[in-house]
């Protein structure tokens, strides 16, 4: 009995989530996005099943259900997929005071956007200078499939995030069946899901 207790005691450390006072942790975090903001090259949406990793299982700054929630206010937001970044460094911080997760989100944002600029920045310089190069066609055909697959997946990480009943399923498999068959605005399908989801019709809970 007396070894239960400092068990119970590290498990409730375990779950505790980071807190982004500490400085130390706090540049960690700047350093994962700054890590992974060289893969996102295809487009902020490629990472998000390593953001999803890290904000709901490495640092647990919140859960699956407010992940899908983020994802869908960047979504419907205009601007870069990435802001999702921004969204998520607010969240890690939000428990420190608005402040603190305001910049918080500003450096999180700064840290998954400014290297891979830089370097889109430096090959947009110098692409087309391989515009008849055949190593240029191979890369780009390459790279093609690659991005659909990271993408598809990016698709199904969503799906299991957000979809916990068989009506919430249901929709999603028809939102994307509509997607590929016709020409209706993405905007009315959130539309329609926000509808849903306010009259309790479908829930993630």
């Amino acid at each position: 009995m007396s070894l239960a207790i400092p068990l119970l005691l590290a498990a409730d450390a375990a779950c505790e989530p980071v807190k982004l006072s500490d400085w130390h942790n706090l540049l960690a975090v700047i350093w994962d996005f700054l890590s992974l903001s060289l893969f996102s090259l295809g487009g902020g949406n490629t990472l998000l099943a390593e953001y999803h990793s890290i904000a709901v299982h490495k640092y647990r700054w919140i859960t699956s259900n407010q992940f899908a929630d983020i994802y869908a206010l960047a979504e419907a937001a205009p601007g870069p997929s990435s802001m999702i970044v921004g969204l998520l460094g607010m969240g890690a911080a939000w428990r420190e005071g608005p402040l603190w997760a305001l910049l918080s989100g500003i450096a999180a944002e700064a840290a998954i956007l400014l290297p891979s600029t830089l370097v889109m920045v430096v090959a947009s310089l110098s692409w087309s200078r391989f515009k008849d190069s055949p190593w240029r066609v191979a890369f780009e055909r390459g790279m093609g499939p690659i991005t659909l697959g990271i993408l598809f997946a990016v698709g199904l990480k969503i799906l299991q995030t957000a979809d916990h009943t068989p009506l919430a399923y249901g929709v999603s498999v028809l939102v994307c069946f509509l997607m590929l068959r016709t020409k209706i605005s993405p905007l009315w399908f959130m539309g329609l899901a926000g509808v849903l989801g306010g009259l309790g019709w479908i829930s993630r809970y």
